[in-house]
């Protein structure tokens, strides 16, 4: 769906992007995260059409973006992170104004528009002023604007920023919703919010592309051990003798008391051996209750911070 080769982009002498190439299938959600002054907006706005490269292609659904820039941007919704929402205009005028800017036939427009605003739940504010809307209806009127003429790429710029946490759960879940029919490329700091929505991320450092891949084969990319947590009611030395007894288990600990008879350990194993369901079994011939299991691998924010722990702004001022 989305194809980018070799891209490269300087302002003057300064490299924004450094020769960047990766794909976007249909109907993935991808993550695109990095760093400020990374080159991640300037890689978006490439992608969008707002910017030319120096050089490289930027392809979607086949059209190129500077070749063929019609075709190409009529497959793109852009919702960026400050959406371009007319205040003194009402979220219908507005989803009207860029149905006609988008060409959508007058005789389905109504009936379009009606359905993207039922999508992304914004009926019940329709004929309601723009600025008198909250952060969250602010969103979804972008949101809403972005989908638009029905195009097949969806192109979000950290979409819950400002967001209380309910309308951050309320937009993650549309976010997935919208997955389902479209190819979407979401980029975002909050990096938990990448791993709960994302099928895979692309993390972008200094310019260059550090890590392309979902973030389960990442944590084990970065990862020499598997490492997981589990709380068990009984005594908590014969446990742990026990659990240091299995095949795979490289290394286990006690790391407290949680209440009198309960206690947590610490299993480091070998990525390539899950021995979860050993120890499963080992604390039920035993009779040892397990109250909790938690993996302690490392998280995406772990991965984040490792691949740009040596990036810097340098001869970038771009965010």
């Amino acid at each position: 769906m989305i194809e980018i080769r070799e891209l490269t982009k300087y302002y003057g002498p300064n490299i924004a992007v450094d020769n960047i190439s990766f794909d976007v299938e249909q109907g993935e959600i991808l993550g695109f995260l990095g760093p400020n002054g990374a080159g991640k907006s300037t890689t978006m706005n490439i992608i969008t059409g707002f910017l030319s490269a120096t050089s490289g292609t930027v392809k979607i659904n086949g059209y190129d973006i500077l070749e063929e820039p019609q075709k190409a941007k009529a497959c793109i919704g852009y919702l960026p992170e400050n959406p371009p929402l007319y205040m003194d205009m009402t979220a219908l005028e507005y989803l009207r104004f860029v149905s006609e800017l988008k060409g959508v036939e007058k005789s389905t427009r109504s009936k379009h528009i009606a359905e993207i605003m039922k999508l992304v739940r914004i009926t019940d504010v329709a004929n309601r002023l723009i600025k008198n809307l909250s952060k969250g209806y602010k969103q979804r009127v972008g949101i809403a604007q972005a989908l638009i003429g029905n195009p097949e790429v969806l192109v979000l710029d950290e979409p819950t920023v400002g967001l209380d946490p309910k309308q951050i759960i309320e937009i993650r879940s549309l976010i997935k919703d919208l997955g389902k029919n479209h190819t979407v490329i979401l980029s975002s700091h909050i990096l938990p919010e990448v791993s709960a929505i994302c099928d895979r991320v692309v993390i972008i450092s200094n310019g260059s592309i550090v890590a392309v891949d979902t973030t389960e084969n990442l944590s084990k990319q970065f990862s020499k051990t598997s490492k997981f947590q589990i709380t068990v009611e009984g005594p908590a030395k014969d446990i742990l003798q026990k659990i240091r007894l299995l095949n795979s288990v490289k290394h286990a600990d006690i790391i407290g008391d949680k209440v009198s008879g309960i206690c947590a350990f610490t299993i480091e194993n070998d990525p390539d051996h899950d021995v979860r369901r050993q120890v499963f079994f080992e604390m039920a011939r035993h009779s040892w209750p397990i109250i909790e299991m938690k993996s302690l691998d490392p998280t995406l924010e772990d991965i984040f911070l490792q691949v740009t722990a040596t990036s810097g702004l340098g001869k970038r001022g771009e965010a």
